[in-house]
């Protein structure tokens, strides 16, 4: 399997999501995502790019973990810090 990159994704359809994509994964109008999570609500001011440099804050709700999703209408993908990732990680699931 190829290095996996930890991510947040954005669609179409305003869906916001965290998880691990292949290391040589495009993205074009699809994207498989591993470990994914998606927030429901973010607290604080950063907007969704702060997820990807800091993670979620206290006060955000973020949803339960799934195994792999394929998202569709894919508007962006960022890479996330070590930091954000390790947040993103350790959030307890609902």
């Amino acid at each position: 399997m190829p290095p996996m990159i930890p991510v947040i994704v954005t669609t179409e359809f305003r869906g916001v999501f965290f998880g691990d994509i292949e290391e040589n994964d495009e993205g074009d109008a699809s994207i498989r995502v591993h470990s994914v999570r998606n927030a429901i609500y973010w607290k604080g001011s950063r907007g969704f790019l702060g997820l990807a440099s800091h993670g979620p804050v206290e006060g955000s709700t973020i949803g339960s973990t799934a195994p792999e999703v394929l998202l569709h209408k894919v508007t962006s993908v960022a890479r996330c810090t070590d930091v954000a990732a390790k947040v993103w990680r350790e959030w307890p699931e609902p």
